[in-house]
This record gives C-alpha cells, sequence and structure tokens, in this order.
C-alpha cells in the first residue's frame, strides 16, 4: 500500500517535507540524550571552525564533518526507533541493527577527529 502522501507535489510537497522535517529535529532533540550531546558539540565546534585561521576549503570540511554526525545520529535514531516499533523483545537482528547504528555514529566521530587533526596540522 502506497502512502496517501505521496500525491503531493510541487510547493505543497516541499511545505510538508519541511514539517516532517522540522518534526524530525524535535523528535530527536525530545527523545535522543546522544542527539542532544551532538547539538551542543556542533553548536561549540562549528563556530571554532569558522574562527580558526584555516582555508576556506578546511573550514568547509570542518564544518562539513560535525554535520555528518548530526546526519549519521539522525538515521541511528531513526533505526533504533523502528527496531523499538516492531518488537521490544531483545533479539539477535535487533541488537545487530542498533550495533551496526551505533558504530556509524562512532566512525562519523573518528571523522572529526580526523579531519579536524588533518586541518588544524597542515
Amino acid at each position: 500500500m502506497e502512502s496517501p502522501y505521496k500525491g503531493k507535489t510541487g510547493l505543497q510537497r516541499l511545505w510538508n517535507a519541511l514539517g516532517y522535517s522540522l518534526d524530525g529535529f524535535r523528535a530527536a532533540y525530545q527523545h535522543e540524550d546522544a542527539f542532544r550531546q551532538e547539538i551542543l558539540l556542533a553548536a561549540l565546534l562549528i563556530p571554532l571552525a569558522l574562527w580558526l585561521p584555516v582555508s576556506h576549503a578546511g573550514k568547509a570540511l570542518m564544518v562539513a564533518s560535525v554535520l555528518l554526525v548530526l546526519v549519521v545520529e539522525l538515521l541511528n535514531s531513526a533505526i533504533e526507533a523502528t527496531v523499538d516499533r516492531i518488537s521490544l523483545d531483545n533479539h539477535n537482528l535487533a541488537k545487530r541493527a542498533k550495533d551496526i547504528g551505533s558504530a556509524a555514529v562512532l566512525v562519523s566521530l573518528i571523522n572529526v577527529l580526523a579531519v579536524w587533526g588533518l586541518v588544524l596540522t597542515a
């Protein structure tokens, strides 16, 4: 069965998509401790990246690496919510899905360290 919302086109679709995205940010901020911590990290690191005396490309890489953490955390939170919606029972596939999502967040955080380290020591 296809979603009844798929029929929207043009500006109405864009307006609806913006509303859903803002709902997603609110839900992540309200329900996910890790997302709140990463928002704080972004609020500190993004202005710092823009202030530091590095090239424009370096600034872009530093900011992008921080934003990537937020993207991956949002996807990880969506995976966790979906798994929990299906069942709260302990199951090795549910654990695997959650652990892989968590690993993706860890890789994105390591990426921040690597990018910032390379840009700042260049």
